[in-house]
């Protein structure tokens, strides 16, 4: 629940790449949990690849345009708690006599996290789609199929990779899963910059590169 809650929180303070940039650095936290909650310590070389990805997300975060201490921290705070989530999963998984696989983990921690995160979203927001909240934001008609349209779309792709992303941590350690999961970082980063023309430094690329090339 907070993992998805700041995740958001970031996107609405800065741009679309920077929070995805910040989450580069999901390796060194998932490196991190693995040594207190499994055990389990990398080699040296891979240690030794986490120097690249946190300087470049720090080269890249010094020169980031829209950047905020409000979307920086949200990004950091998800990562620990995206990564302690997988790493705290991956010890149910191995647990001697566990009596749940990974997708029945996946859905009871989903579900358990849409009640918890219900009550704070109706005490927060209200209900914002409500046909009375929708009309309040001048949105109806076509604007609101639109709207419900991209709601279940988002939904439907963000579950998908949830739940494709459990899968593939039942078969692999949490590091390695942390580093393939980097890769779509990419895609994402130069995915908002042309649908969002958000422009980019040369040192801000050149930062991303270095962490991307870390990982």
């Amino acid at each position: 629940m907070l993992g998805n809650v700041l995740t958001n929180v970031s996107l609405g303070a800065v741009a679309v790449s920077f929070p995805h940039t910040v989450k580069a650095m999901e390796p060194f936290f998932s490196v991190l949990m693995s040594a207190i909650f499994l055990g389990d310590v990398p080699p040296v070389p891979v240690l030794l690849t986490l120097v690249p990805i946190v300087g470049g997300v720090l080269m890249a975060s010094l020169t980031e345009v829209t950047f905020n201490w409000t979307g920086f921290l949200s990004a950091l705070f998800s990562n620990i708690t995206f990564q302690s989530r997988n790493v705290l999963s991956k010890k149910l998984m191995l647990a001697k006599g566990a009596s749940m696989n990974n997708m029945a983990l996946f859905q009871t921690i989903t579900v358990l996290s849409f009640f918890m995160l219900l009550p704070v979203t109706l005490a927060v927001e209200g209900a914002p789609l409500l046909p009375s909240a929708l009309d309040a934001a001048g949105i109806a008609g076509a604007d609101a199929a639109l709207l419900f349209t991209r709601l279940g779309l988002a939904g439907l792709c963000f579950h998908g990779y949830q739940q494709l992303s459990y899968s593939i941590l039942g078969r692999v350690t949490p590091v390695t899963h942390s580093i393939g999961n980097c890769v779509k970082r990419v895609v994402v980063i130069v995915a908002s910059v042309v649908a969002f023309s958000h422009p980019m430094s040369r040192q801000n690329m050149l930062g991303t590169a270095i962490a991307l090339g870390g990982v």
